[in-house]
C-alpha cells in the first residue's frame, strides 16, 4: 500500500466526523465503538456487521461512508484499519437465520455479535454508536444515529470492514454457484440476478422470505 495516500498522524484538524467520539472520551469513557451492517437489501447471502474502535491518535477524517468511496479506496482503508491496530469485531448472520427472524432483527443480531467479538480482542467497549434508527440488543450504553456513517468516523470504519468482508464472502459464493454471478452484484436484486433466479431457481444461499425469491 502507498502510505502517502493517507494521513495517519494524530488528528489535528478537529475532524467533524470524530466530534461525538471526542466528547465521549472527554467524559472519561475509554473505548467508543462504531457499529454498522451491510447486506439488508440483497436477495442472497448473509448480513454482515462490524464494530470498530478507532485509535484516538489516528486521523478520522479519512474514514468515510463505504457507499461513497470506490472499491479500491475501501480496500485500502480496510487494510489500513488493520495496520493501525483498530479493534475490530465482525458479526455474520446467514440467510437461514434471516428467514427465521426477519432482516431487521438479523441486522441487529449481527451487530450484537460484532460488539461481543471486541471483548475477545481484549477491548470491551463502554459506549456504542450505532448506524440507523435502532439500538442493538446489548447492555452497553449506546446511541443510534441516522446516517451515522457521515456523523461518526467509527461507524464509517465499521461500514468499510463490513462491506469488504461481505463482498469477499459473496465472491466465494460465486465460485460455488457461478450461474448467479454473485461476484458482480453481491446478491442485490439486479436485473441479471432476477433473471438468473427465474431461469435456475433459488440456490441454497437465497433468502426464501424475500420478494423476488419466494414464489
Amino acid at each position: 500500500m502507498d502510505r502517502s495516500l493517507f494521513d495517519t498522524l494524530p488528528d489535528t484538524s478537529g475532524a467533524a466526523n470524530f466530534s461525538i467520539e471526542r466528547i465521549l472520551y472527554s467524559q472519561g469513557l475509554m473505548a467508543v465503538a462504531g457499529c454498522d451492517e451491510v447486506g439488508r437489501g440483497p436477495l442472497a447471502g448473509p448480513v454482515v456487521a462490524a464494530s470498530v474502535i478507532l485509535p484516538q491518535d489516528c486521523n478520522p477524517a479519512i474514514f468515510l461512508d463505504s457507499k461513497k468511496i470506490s472499491h479500491k479506496r475501501r480496500t485500502e482503508l480496510f487494510a489500513l484499519l488493520h495496520e493501525l491496530n483498530a479493534v475490530i469485531g465482525v458479526g455474520i448472520v446467514d440467510e437461514k437465520k434471516i428467514d427465521q427472524i426477519n432482516i431487521l432483527q438479523a441486522s441487529l443480531l449481527a451487530m450484537k455479535i460484532a460488539v461481543e467479538e471486541l471483548a475477545t480482542k481484549g477491548t470491551a467497549p463502554d459506549y456504542l454508536l450505532v448506524d440507523g434508527k435502532f439500538e442493538i440488543p446489548h447492555p452497553v450504553s449506546q446511541q443510534a444515529l441516522i446516517k451515522g456513517e457521515s456523523k461518526s468516523a467509527s461507524i464509517a470504519a465499521a461500514s468499510i470492514i463490513a462491506k469488504i468482508t461481505r463482498d469477499r464472502i459473496m465472491d466465494d459464493f460465486h465460485k460455488k454457484y457461478p450461474v448467479y454471478q454473485f461476484h458482480k452484484h453481491k446478491g442485490y436484486p439486479t436485473k441479471a440476478h432476477r433473471e438468473a433466479i427465474a431461469e435456475h431457481g433459488p440456490c441454497p444461499i437465497h433468502r426464501r422470505s424475500f420478494k423476488g425469491v419466494k414464489k
